[in-house]
């Protein structure tokens, strides 16, 4: 698997399944992974899946504690469009959580900006209405 288009197919595919081992296997070793948030406001005991990673194991990690920190079964994402061009990637879409601390339901618009090079994800980048997550994990 080596063009974009599959490696993102794939990338969404296993990130549907939930095994984050099994994600992070499509990440390089080297990796740039930001998620666009403002860091002055930033709540990370609530929300600590959200930071800056640098590696496969980064990537892994993030992917648990994500599933730790949202309720079990009441996620949904829908994609609604993947543009592809060269290595680069873009998936658009919207993703619907349930915060485990609060139980609030949140909805947030999502673009996730990826790049692959030879097979694996190299670039990880997402810009998300994080005021939406911001308010479904506020006490």
């Amino acid at each position: 698997m080596s063009h974009p288009r599959d490696v993102v197919e794939e990338l969404l595919s296993r990130i549907g399944a939930g095994d984050p081992d099994r994600i992070a296997e499509l990440y390089a070793e080297d990796l740039d992974w930001r998620l666009d948030w403002p860091e002055e406001e930033h709540d990370r005991p609530a929300t600590p899946w959200i930071t800056h990673r640098s590696d496969r194991a980064g990537a892994a990690a993030h992917f648990r504690l994500l599933a730790a920190h949202h309720v079990p079964g009441q996620a949904d994402t829908r994609i609604e469009r993947v543009l592809v061009d060269g290595d680069d990637a873009v998936v658009l879409g919207e993703i619907r959580q349930r915060a485990k601390s609060t139980g609030r339901p949140y909805r947030a618009r999502f673009a996730l900006h990826l790049t692959v090079r030879d097979g694996l994800v190299v670039r990880h980048h997402v810009y998300e209405d994080s005021l939406s997550v911001a308010r479904a994990f506020a006490p």
